[in-house]
Parts: structure tokens; C-alpha cells; sequence
């Protein structure tokens, strides 16, 4: 325990972890912000169904694209070992191999939303009112998805580059825009949900534009130049696709889990699903300001991995695994004082209001249960060992799913109770497979 006390004592450790965790927590909050805001700015319109389909029709779309989060937590264990090696040439394939999986990616999931979004609201069995609205939201929302996945590239490259200040420009840019355009278009021009729609579009595109803008100056830190012909080869694609592969096939299953909730909320009603909604928000805040210090593991782990210093890696666990442990606690209390404040924020509808309350003590939860999962799947992202992850959230799953079912009869809170048991087993099953792992083996 000793050496554990003496690796949280390094400064120098403290100042690495918050040079990168800082702008990423300020640039993360940004994304809860842009939920909270189209919350808040739908929540007050008239109509709980209203706030129900920008709830279901987000879920529709984040389903799609955060499953693609393998192109930011690939391309940063990949990005960060290339910049432990002072590797410029492997970082330019590295960036152009990210966009051009990111465009394929687009256009992929463009010609299966149509079909995908009949299905899962025929699951659902919404009203109709929530139907159309939601399929309306949706549509629009759509003609962001190439520059949304574009920026995940960016942003991943960008992290394992060692460079936070990209990233914040990035997701600020987007997401404040997002806010204001939101504003405006909901309040200011009336456009309802669809004015919703539009303005995460516009603010998305004006993100990765500035984000390929950026790189020109980040290059210039690691000199070296762009073999195209390495490109042309696929045994140069197989590391990146190998490990893609298993982060998306996590991503799928822990999207499917969100998803989950929703459907079985839009089953149990419009005012279920939009207060689920509205908590999940308190939930997507903390992971995101918690992600902050999970970046820096990943650009700090996969940096240290990459230039073999064991040393290195330890202590920026134990620092980022501090501090973690400390903001989880924040969240937690600001959810058991706050959370009413919270929820009132959001919408002033009474049947929402009065559903969300009675499930705020496991958002209060959620924080302390969560927090190690973020942080090992830094460490797992940092050293690309995409395979440990892929099996950790697919035993989840599997053990998960069956209490979830045993519990339907219990409505709501026995959804929210198996969502408690998803992240305890997340954060077990990593913890014991980060324990058997030989992180400096040949």
C-alpha cells in the first residue's frame, strides 16, 4: 500500500492527469448540456409526448451512432502508442484511416435507419402522436450521422496525440452551438422538435469541419508524411479493424442496453419514458465529466504501454482512479440534495415530474457504481486490448438480461434495479480481467 500512497504523491503525475482530463471534462459536460437544453427547452412545451420524442427519437440515433464509438476509442490506443513511439507516419495513417472508416460507417447506417427505426417503434408501441413526432426528430437528426462519426475520429486521434486542446474546440464548438441554435430554433422560430433536429445537425458538420481544420497544426508536432500506398494494403487495416471490431460488438451491446430502457419505458407510457429520459441525463453528465479522467487514462496508459514504462502506468491509474473516486462521490450528493431541483429543471409537466421522482434514489446510485467501469475501459482503450472489453460487457449482458426479465412484472423499478446490476457486473468483470493481464508481455 505504500507504493500506492507514494504514486498518488507525484506531481508530476497530477499535473499529466489533468493537463488532459481538464479540457475534456469541460469539453465533455458540453455534450449532458446539449441534452439537458433539449430537455429543458421541449420539457416546457405543452405536451408530454413532445418530450417523449426527442427522448425516443435521440435514443433511435444515439443507438446508431455511439455504437460507432470504436472509431474515437480505437483510433486513441492506436494514436497514443504511435506518439509513445514519436511515430508521425503512423499517426497520419492513423487519422486518415479513422475518417475513411467514418465515411464508409455513414453511409452504412444511412441506408438501415429507415428500416431500423419501423422496427424498434413497432416494439415500442408508442402513441401516435409520439410515433410521428419521433420518426420526424429522427429523419431530421440523420444528415448529421457523417460528420458526428467524422468527429469521433478527430477527437480519438486527437487524445492519443496528447493534445486536449483539439478535442475541447471541437465538442465546445459543437455542442454551444448546438445550445444556442436550439434556442433559437425552438423558442425563436417555433420549428418544435424538428427545430431541435436541425440545430444538433448544423452544430455537428460545423464540429468536424473545425476538427480536420486543427490537424494541420497537430501534424507539425510529429514530423512525417502520409504513406497512401499503406492504405491500398489490408494487412495495415487488420490491427485497427481487429480491434474495432471487438469495441463495436461492446458498443453494440451497451448501446442495446440504453436502448432497452427506452423501449421498455415507451411501453409503460409517455410520462415513463420521458422521466427515464430526464434521469439518464444525470447519468449521461456524470459519465461524461468522469469520461474527462477516463480520457487521460487512455492517453497516458497507452503512452506509457507504448514506451514500456510500468512505472508510468501505475501512477496514472492511481492518480486518475483518485480523483474518479472523489468526483463520483460529488455526483452522488449532488443527486441525493439536488435531484428534485434537477428534474424540475427539465420539464414542468406534473406526470413527468411526479414519475421522475420516485426513481431518483438510483441515479443518486449510479455515480459510485459507475465510475470504475469508465476508468478500466480507459485502461483497456489506452493499451487497445479490445477483446477483454468486448467479453466483460457481453457476461454482463448475458447475466443481466435474465434478472432484467424476471423483474419486468415489477415495472420501472425493476428496470432500473437490473441497470444497477449491469454496471456492478461492468465494473467487476473488468476489474478482474485488468488483474490477470501481463500489460508489458511480448
Amino acid at each position: 500500500m505504500s507504493f500506492l500512497l507514494a504514486d498518488w504523491r507525484d506531481r508530476a503525475t497530477h499535473r499529466r492527469v489533468w493537463a488532459l482530463a481538464a479540457p475534456m471534462i469541460l469539453s465533455n459536460i458540453s455534450v449532458p448540456l446539449v441534452a439537458l437544453v433539449d430537455s429543458t427547452v421541449i420539457g416546457h412545451l405543452p405536451h408530454a409526448h413532445q418530450l417523449g420524442a426527442v427522448a425516443v427519437g435521440s435514443s433511435l440515433y444515439i443507438y446508431l451512432a455511439w455504437m460507432m464509438g470504436f472509431l474515437r476509442m480505437g483510433t486513441t490506443g492506436f494514436a497514443a502508442q504511435a506518439a509513445g513511439r514519436n511515430d508521425g507516419t503512423a499517426l497520419r495513417q492513423i487519422l486518415l484511416q479513422g475518417l475513411l472508416l467514418g465515411l464508409g460507417l455513414s453511409l452504412f447506417l444511412a441506408a438501415i435507419a429507415m428500416p431500423f427505426s419501423g422496427v424498434a417503434l413497432s416494439v415500442m408501441q408508442p402513441s401516435a402522436e409520439l410515433h410521428d413526432m419521433t420518426l420526424a426528430f429522427f429523419y431530421n437528426r440523420l444528415f448529421g450521422l457523417p460528420a458526428s462519426l467524422a468527429s469521433y475520429a478527430l477527437v480519438g486521434w486527437f487524445l492519443g496525440a496528447q493534445n486536449a486542446r483539439a478535442p475541447l474546440a471541437i465538442l465546445l464548438t459543437t455542442n454551444l452551438m448546438n445550445i444556442a441554435l436550439n434556442l433559437w430554433f425552438v423558442l425563436g422560430l417555433d420549428w418544435g422538435v424538428v427545430g431541435s433536429a436541425r440545430a444538433s445537425v448544423i452544430a455537428e458538420w460545423c464540429g468536424a469541419l473545425l476538427g480536420l481544420w486543427l490537424t494541420r497544426g497537430a501534424l507539425r508536432a510529429y514530423p512525417g508524411k502520409m504513406a497512401w500506398a499503406a492504405l491500398r494494403v489490408w494487412q495495415n487495416w487488420k490491427p485497427l479493424l481487429g480491434v474495432n471490431r471487438d469495441i463495436f460488438i461492446r458498443s453494440l451491446l451497451l448501446q442495446s442496453v440504453f436502448f432497452a430502457i427506452t423501449v421498455q419505458g415507451a411501453r409503460l407510457g409517455d410520462a415513463t419514458v420521458a422521466a427515464n429520459a430526464l434521469l439518464l441525463n444525470g447519468l449521461l453528465l456524470t459519465a461524461h465529466a468522469l469520461d474527462g479522467l477516463a480520457h487521460a487514462v487512455e492517453a497516458l496508459c497507452g503512452h506509457a504501454i507504448g514506451a514500456r514504462d510500468r512505472t508510468a502506468l501505475r501512477r496514472s491509474m492511481v492518480v486518475a482512479c483518485g480523483w474518479s473516486l472523489l468526483a463520483s462521490a460529488l455526483f452522488a450528493l449532488l443527486f441525493v440534495f439536488g435531484g428534485h431541483l434537477f428534474v424540475q429543471m427539465q420539464t414542468d409537466i406534473p406526470s413527468v415530474r411526479e414519475t421522475a421522482f420516485q426513481y431518483l434514489p438510483y441515479l443518486a446510485v449510479l455515480p459510485l457504481i459507475a465510475v470504475w467501469s469508465y476508468l478500466l475501459d480507459g485502461l483497456f482503450i489506452g493499451a487497445t486490448r479490445a477483446l477483454e472489453m468486448r467479453n466483460a460487457m457481453l457476461v454482463s449482458v448475458v447475466i443481466a438480461f435474465p434478472v432484467a426479465w424476471a423483474l419486468h412484472g415489477y415495472g420501472n423499478h425493476g428496470l432500473w434495479i437490473s441497470f444497477l446490476l449491469f454496471m456492478v457486473l461492468r465494473s467487476l468483470i473488468l476489474g478482474l480481467y485488468a488483474l490477470r493481464i501481463q500489460w508489458f508481455a511480448p
